[in-house]
């Protein structure tokens, strides 16, 4: 079998790393051929990143060789494609270029919501079925959470599978060690771009930062301040950040509620539970399928609650141990890549036959 990936980002663009480029050793193994083919390179990304936009010659460039690929697809047997081909442009135009040609659609985020809930009449009228056409006419759509499932449902899709973004075991290692010497940590990851979910917590965290000690670890959300908090800004790397998630004490996920929230597939609550973490979450979305309350975790909504399950944790070394191993059991049999790359292969050879 060979598989054309056509990803939104290289390998430093998250959801392509952790919904595409992890499985390929997993699909070669097995001998299915993968040729992965991103949208937009890591130089693209980076441009984005320190300048807020792509670049017009750059991202024309990239639209033009996207377009290239995907007439030169039919040597493929199944073209596998994160979230959609051509953004922006119309879908009978991407269908056209995809016709006959089996391939399916990855989601971890509510990218419809780009169009049918747009501030603009008109791309909402002429772009808010968009993913709906694509998912329609798509041989499988995978979706990282039932939000988004139900989404592909209402728009026609053939066959759904839910597929969360996981971790591999071997990179994530338990912590071993739940006492804390000096400050303990509470860590947050992500990038710049969702560095606002952290920021909403700047209230909450000031006010624990009065009644306890503690050090905020911001990874990848570039350099912040917040009042009264000890913050330390660490650089994200593929070759730390597990362990700098392990040598902390909670991890946090704090979100809005709203429908582009929903989308989300918790896959920063996945990171720190297989690290050994007990978290605390908004009761948003995959959250609340990925967290047990009690068990693995705890749910805060108002900035009273934040500062009440933060504190208890903060205090309870036994309750940090009991919560932090049971999320890492949880992970290992449920969002794990060892537990999921199998059965996407089984998905991926069903799908062409």
């Amino acid at each position: 079998m060979k598989i054309l990936l056509l990803t939104r980002y290289g390998q430093q663009g998250a959801s392509s790393r952790m919904r595409f480029f992890q499985y390929l050793p997993w699909f070669e193994s097995v001998g299915i051929e993968c040729v992965v083919s991103p949208l937009f390179d890591n130089a693209m990304l980076l441009q984005k990143y320190q300048h807020g936009n792509y670049g017009f010659l750059a991202l024309l460039s990239a639209y033009w060789y996207r377009i290239h690929v995907l007439i030169g697809g039919h040597q493929f047997d199944l073209i596998w494609i994160e979230k959609e081909a051509l953004p922006w442009l119309p879908a009978w135009f991407e269908r056209a270029l995809l016709r006959g040609r089996p391939y399916v659609l990855d989601f971890d985020d509510a990218i419809f919501h780009n169009y049918d809930k747009h501030r603009s009449a008109w791309v909402r009228r002429v772009y808010g079925r968009r993913i709906d056409r694509l998912m329609a006419s798509a041989c499988l759509v995978e979706a990282g959470n039932r939000y988004l499932a139900d989404r592909a449902s209402v728009a026609g899709a053939r066959w759904i599978e839910v597929i969360p973004t996981v971790v591999d075991l071997v990179r994530y290692v338990s912590k071993q060690t739940y006492s804390v010497a000096l400050k303990p940590h509470i860590v947050w990851i992500g990038s710049p771009s969702s560095v606002q979910y952290l920021l909403a917590l700047a209230e909450p965290l000031g006010v624990l930062a009065k009644r306890k000690p503690f050090i905020l670890r911001v990874i990848g959300g570039g350099t912040i301040t917040m009042p009264g908090v000890d913050v330390e800004s660490i650089a994200w790397s593929a070759e730390t950040e597990a362990s700098t998630i392990a040598e902390c004490d909670v991890g946090i996920m704090p979100l809005r509620d709203t429908p582009w929230e929903q989308g989300k597939c918790a896959y920063k609550l996945i990171q720190y539970m297989a690290c050994g973490l007990p978290v605390v979450a908004s009761p948003i979305g995959a959250n609340q399928n990925v967290v047990i309350e009690g068990e693995t975790g705890l749910f805060a909504n108002s900035p009273q609650e934040w500062v009440d399950a933060l504190e208890r944790l903060l205090d309870d070394s036994g309750m940090r141990q009991r919560l932090g191993q049971a999320g890492r059991g949880r992970v290992e049999a449920e969002y794990s890549l060892q537990h999921i790359a199998p059965r996407l292969i089984t998905l991926f050879k069903e799908a062409v036959r």
